[in-house]
């Protein structure tokens, strides 16, 4: 079966191994960087497959290595925000998080030296109790999201959203939101596509479910982390066993699943998925 005409969103979450396992960033310091080498594996992959995507930079890993940032920007790919700290965005005040945003998006504005248009929240963390973050981004000229998350999860989601792109309007600004995709099982909700799940599930599975999505008409939008293509990167005791468990499992299976997706479907940044210039 050759690949679907449609043409899916491919969104990388570049951040550091250390700055996803809730570890305050003010401890960023004690670890080993590991985002250059993993980002070069990364775009090195991305150009033997001929294929371009987003990527959300954390703001943090774009201050102090703005290089890869650049590499990442004359290699064709989408400048998206990851936010600046890595942080749940509901456990920070609108004044805290309208402080880091603003930084965060600066710096990466001044260094490409054009819009960022899109954003995806840390831990996708706009939920109900953080609606309040898209007057953030509107007024930082946010385009569109892609961080709520229809499943119910212990640090995110917004069970009841829509499953595909639509449109929120919030205090006068209007985004667009891709969500990550999902399916229906019954009266349930499942993640399909990307992170850890891309991990646990057999890739045959994911295969099959992504290509339900596309069948049906729709695009789907995968994630991936950098550090997922390095598996030797260090083991830390983390305060969550399951965090622990899915950060770490099946990593020496990415990089193949990885080369073997970008075969089997049709990629592009997500602003040009959702015509959005």
């Amino acid at each position: 079966m050759g690949k679907s005409s449609i043409t899916n969103a491919l969104t990388i979450d570049f951040e550091d191994w250390y700055q996803g396992l809730e570890i305050p960033h003010t401890d960023w310091d004690g670890y080993e960087d590991r985002i250059e080498q993993a980002g070069d594996k990364l775009l090195s992959i991305l150009d033997d497959a001929g294929v371009k995507a987003t990527f959300f930079i954390l703001g943090y890993v774009a201050e102090k290595h703005p290089l890869i940032v650049r590499k990442i920007e004359n290699a064709g790919h989408e400048i998206g925000t990851h936010g600046y700290s890595h942080t749940l965005i509901y456990r920070q005040s609108p004044e805290v998080y309208d402080s880091e945003m603003t930084r965060a998006v600066g710096f990466l504005q001044d260094l490409i030296g054009k819009p960022v248009l899109g954003h995806r929240a840390p831990f996708f963390s706009i939920t109900n109790d953080s609606l309040w973050a898209l007057e953030t981004l509107g007024r930082l000229g946010i385009r569109y999201d892609s961080s709520i998350f229809p499943v119910h999860n212990y640090r995110y989601g917004i069970a009841d959203a829509p499953r595909f792109p639509y449109e929120i309007q919030r205090n006068g600004f209007t985004f667009t939101e891709f969500p990550i995709s999902t399916l229906k099982f019954g009266s349930m909700t499942v993640p399909i596509a990307g992170g850890a799940y891309f991990r646990i599930y057999p890739y045959h599975f994911t295969k099959q479910f992504l290509r339900s999505v596309n069948r049906g008409g729709k695009p789907f939008t995968f994630y991936l982390h950098p550090w997922e293509l390095d598996p030797n990167h260090p083991r830390v005791e983390m305060p969550r066993r399951v965090a622990r468990l899915t950060h770490y499992f099946n990593l020496g299976a990415t990089e193949r699943r990885f080369r073997k997706l970008l075969r089997d479907f049709k990629f592009a940044p997500m602003k040009e998925v959702l015509n959005i210039n």
